[in-house]
């Protein structure tokens, strides 16, 4: 476990953050320490919630109680329906949880899920979404989201780009400098020596030897075979559809997909609801449930913690890992 608590960011406060926070803390106890950075007056009356002024203090708070360092809001948070004038604090909350990081004082920053609208619409957001804020907050150039869970970990070469436009957006280049960074990262924080890592194709059944399309020819293929003189275990491209099957996920550590659909597909079946999403290039740990904001069912009390509960654990078990290779 990381040496300080965990920040918990609260995200959109009209959303199911406030329930999954008092979820996971309920679920977790006090075997894993964090605490919710947020206005307290957002969290459903009644909860069993204490502030501390400093991340240190959420030690001490009973394990059936929610440590909050709050962070005073505008306005109330009414679940389903997110207020734009909230939306400067909910970004504020965001960088708030990395300084603390940097300073040492939170071993880990995990983000609960944001409504970028209304972070658009009311304080001019202008980011996709949570992972190039992050990368801008700590000043790197490139970083890639890896979704992991037991039974998967999946990087997706591009992430919100149409599927029209994937073929003009992948690059040797970009490809190459993913695959560098996951294997990197799969090194440092997932404490793997020689992390195996299988690249998918973009076409069905990898090309076909150029049938069903060029691409793993011209540009993915090459790319591995330069990763392979430098000494990484990389293999493909392969089949994606082939790829995700019980028997072939014991040959590889992670699987580079070339978009979005191609790599959440399968995690989402498999662990719909215990994938995290992994920002991998970051100078700190940073993870977050693999869902959205849930406004549809905010304030009623059904919101399932799995995956925030998942990704404080592999917040905890990534900064343990780090500290230890550093």
């Amino acid at each position: 476990m990381s040496a300080a608590p965990l920040a918990l960011t609260c995200g959109e406060p009209a959303g199911i953050g406030p329930e999954i926070a008092l979820g996971a803390r309920a679920r977790l106890g006090g075997a894993l320490p964090f605490f919710l950075i947020g206005d307290p007056a957002h969290l459903p009356a009644g909860a069993a919630i204490r502030e501390i002024d400093a991340p240190d203090e959420a030690r001490d708070v009973p394990a059936d109680t929610l440590p909050v360092l709050a962070h005073p809001f505008p306005a109330p948070a009414t679940p389903g329906h997110p207020d734009s004038a909230n939306a400067a604090q909910v970004v504020a909350v965001i960088e708030r949880a990395v300084r603390l990081v940097e300073a040492g004082a939170a071993g880990a920053v995990v983000t609960n899920p944001i409504h970028k609208k209304a972070l658009k619409d009311g304080a001019g957001f202008a980011f996709p979404g949570h992972t190039e804020y992050l990368a801008a907050l700590a000043g790197v150039e490139r970083v890639v989201m890896m979704l992991a869970c037991p039974a998967l970990r999946v990087v997706p070469a591009t992430i919100h780009v149409p599927l029209a436009d994937v073929p003009g957006a992948l690059t040797r280049d970009d490809l190459a400098a993913t695959i560098r960074l996951a294997a990197a990262e799969l090194q440092r924080d997932f404490a793997l020596p020689a992390p195996r890592i299988a690249v998918a194709g973009l076409n069905p059944h990898a090309g076909e030897g150029g049938a069903m399309g060029r691409e793993e020819i011209e540009l993915i293929g090459p790319v591995i075979e330069i990763l392979r003189g430098e000494g990484l275990a990389v293999t493909g491209p392969h089949a994606a559809d082939t790829l995700f099957h019980d028997a072939a996920r014991t040959r590889y550590d992670a699987a580079v997909c070339m978009y979005h659909d191609q790599a959440l597909i399968p995690i989402k079946t498999l662990d719909f609801a215990g994938g995290v999403n992994v920002t991998l290039g970051l100078p700190f740990v940073r993870t977050s449930p693999d869902h959205g904001t849930a406004l549809d069912i905010a304030g009623c009390g059904t919101a399932d913690p799995s995956s925030l509960v998942a990704a404080l654990r592999l917040a905890a078990e990534l900064a343990q890992n780090r500290a230890a290779a550093t």
